[in-house]
């Protein structure tokens, strides 16, 4: 009679994962005697000690032959169904994780493109309200005054390097206009003077 304490031990490997099975040699204990190997050897020599016992009109044998490869079946099929669960689940796992990789490395780049943008326009027109408005939502308000101040001073150098830009395109227009003027005087004044 076995002890309870054995049959509670037993329990607590039976929940235990079952690893890689398929690839594990055994030490079965059958009729016949010890059969060793792996789980598809064991079905292998049992099934044909159960043709075996068939061809000699051995029924009892056949019929235990045929449990002892039935519970090897299960074992590997149990196996079987537990790496290709666990195949799912990394699959998963690994198509989550490229999507999650995937919208950061698209919000990464909108960010840049949007980043590039915004200099863009402030270094053309001085006008920056894309940035703000496609990334609002991901600024604090303190990050966004400071976008605005930033964006306002550089619209000020822009606007004051304008303004200096269009003085002196007028100063040069004004003084190359002059001196065609004097240089038309001077043609006239020596036509004048040769007449």
């Amino acid at each position: 009679m076995r002890s309870s304490k054995s049959r509670s031990r037993s329990n607590k490997n039976r929940n235990r994962s079952v690893g890689n099975i398929i690839n594990r040699v055994f030490d079965s204990s059958g009729p016949e005697g010890k059969v060793r190997g792996t789980p598809q050897q064991i079905i292998d020599k049992y099934n044909q000690l159960a043709r075996d016992s068939q061809l000699s009109n051995d029924r009892v044998s056949t019929e235990n032959f045929q449990q002892h490869a039935e519970h090897y079946v299960r074992l590997l099929s149990e196996a079987q169904r537990e790496m290709d669960a666990r195949r799912e689940q990394q699959d998963r796992e690994n198509k989550d994780r490229n999507t999650d990789r995937d919208k950061e490395r698209n919000s990464r780049s909108s960010l840049d493109n949007a980043a590039s943008d915004l200099s863009n326009d402030a270094d053309l027109s001085g006008n920056d309200n894309s940035f703000e408005e496609e990334s609002g939502d991901r600024l604090s308000d303190g990050e966004r005054s400071g976008e605005l101040d930033n964006a306002n001073q550089s619209d000020k150098r822009n606007r004051n390097g304008n303004t200096r830009n269009n003085k002196s395109r007028r100063r040069d227009e004004t003084k190359r206009n002059d001196d065609k003027a004097e240089k038309i005087v001077e043609d006239i004044s020596s036509v004048e003077a040769a007449e």
